[in-house]
């Protein structure tokens, strides 16, 4: 049997660390306006794994974008780490771990706010949320 895969990232300053294990449920981008906003960027990529396969260490600051969610950010840094809903996921942002090209998105949500500029071919697209909380 292959042994499980564990990745770790965290904050930019290093306070704020995680580690996840095995694999994801989903990897998707977000375009909407919450996701733009809070990161300064056209769009959110993120992974989206059972919030019993994350363990989060340090301090976090969180605030609440829809009573089901919270936007969680190293209150040291600012640096957005990662989302909780209420149920049983987190979404990590794909920036937040220490190594680049683990994931590749798979779908994108809220498509009426993407860039015109911005091509991503190959994805599901949705006009707006997919269904989930994320």
């Amino acid at each position: 049997m292959p042994a499980m895969r564990v990745l770790t990232g965290g904050c930019a300053c290093g306070q704020l660390t995680f580690k996840a294990t095995g694999e994801p449920t989903r990897v998707g981008l977000c375009h909407c306006m919450t996701c733009r906003k809070i990161s300064g960027a056209a769009f959110n990529a993120f992974v989206i794994y059972p919030v019993d396969q994350v363990t989060v260490t340090g301090q976090i600051r969180a605030w609440s974008a829809t009573p089901e969610s919270e936007r969680c950010f190293c209150p040291v840094c600012g640096s957005q780490v990662f989302d909780r809903d209420a149920g049983d996921e987190i979404e990590i942002k794909l920036g937040a771990f220490d190594e680049p090209n683990l994931f590749t998105p798979t779908y994108e949500a809220w498509t009426k706010r993407r860039e015109t500029w911005l091509c991503t071919p190959d994805l599901e697209s949705y006009s707006e949320n997919r269904g989930e909380l994320f």
